[in-house]
């Protein structure tokens, strides 16, 4: 931008980088097909007690309803809510029109998953402007081209944008200016944090570490002793404002599936073949479709209590046909 001052844009290059994180993405793209929901608690799942919520709106999170919960726990915590059965070619449609918006702002897009994303913006700030200015028009032409909401955190690192993104929900906006970073932080439970699940808070509450701040004040000999050597040394740098880790730009990878709930449940191994079978067809046609071809296969069983595990493999020569994905996904 003419008349702008190195001065200015070193700041401005000192803090670019961005999450965006689409609001309730699966429940958006369900809306758009069907807007007279708005306002209204709305579940996406499967049909049948057997299935799991895949998103939920606002207003059904508010009665306790979260993504991963069995529909059946979800439907009696908010029995007024609307199920909507989900859309994945829309979803992957919708994404990939997302992440075109953001590579035309930067070449330096990392996608997290179908519904966010991390960019480095400190090469267009000079043709684009700060930082906030890019997030705000972001934001307004992703409503304006798709209709949908997106929150954006902005920050010196890829932690801090990404806490200031969450703090930002629903469709709002967080910049975290580099002297403010550490202040920030401070007041946030450890949780926060990239690699703090419960185990691991469990363990710093045990130490009477509960918040970030009390977290980047503790010697690192202590965290080392309550984590270990290296979940120690990386929690300390985090909670002191310190994430070296770059936005990396990575080849796009695709992942098809296709999945089935039981209503009742199965333990006979004929049905279980024929559904993956029915599975590994319904797959390989949309790899044909698409013109993708495999190289790694997956299988997700989950049991009655909604344990699940996985299974995947890597294969020598990519494929695309079903008796392939069923002889190498059993």
């Amino acid at each position: 931008m003419s008349g702008t001052s190195r001065d200015q844009l070193a700041r401005w290059r000192a803090c670019a980088v961005m999450h965006v994180d689409m609001d309730m993405f699966y429940v958006g793209v369900e809306l758009l097909a069907a807007p007279g929901l708005r306002g209204r608690p709305v579940i996406v799942a499967a049909s049948g007690n057997r299935s799991v919520v895949l998103s939920a709106s606002y207003e059904a999170r508010a009665f306790g309803v979260r993504s991963g919960m069995p529909l059946a726990r979800a439907r009696a915590l908010c029995p007024g809510a609307v199920l909507l059965e989900p859309h994945r070619r829309a979803y992957d449609d919708y994404s990939r029109r997302v992440m075109a918006i953001f590579a035309e702002i930067t070449d330096r897009v990392e996608q997290v998953s179908v519904d966010e994303a991390f960019l480095d913006v400190s090469g267009a700030v000079r043709r684009l402007g700060p930082p906030v200015q890019i997030a705000r028009r972001l934001r307004t032409r992703i409503h304006g081209e798709l209709g949908l909401t997106a929150s954006v955190g902005i920050g010196a690192t890829k932690t801090v944008a990404k806490i200031a993104s969450t703090r930002s929900k629903p469709d709002g906006l967080l910049l975290v200016q580099p002297e403010d970073t550490v202040a920030f932080l401070a007041e946030l439970p450890v949780s926060a944090l990239w690699g703090v699940g419960d185990r691991t808070a469990e363990a710093l509450a045990g130490a009477g570490l509960r918040t970030v701040g009390e977290l980047a004040a503790a010697p690192v000999p202590q965290l080392v002793r309550v984590v270990g050597p290296a979940a120690g040394h990386h929690l300390h740098e985090l909670a002191n404002g310190r994430d070296p880790r770059p936005v990396v730009p990575v080849r796009e990878e695709k992942s098809l599936g296709a999945e089935e709930t039981f209503a009742e449940d199965v333990s006979d191994t004929r049905v279980l073949r024929e559904t993956l079978l029915r599975l590994s067809h319904r797959t390989a046609s949309r790899l044909r479709r698409q013109g993708l071809r495999a190289r790694r296969v997956g299988l997700k069983l989950r049991y009655a209590d909604f344990t699940t595990i996985t299974r995947s493999r890597t294969l020598a020569q990519p494929f695309t046909s079903a008796h392939d994905l069923l002889e190498h996904g059993v």
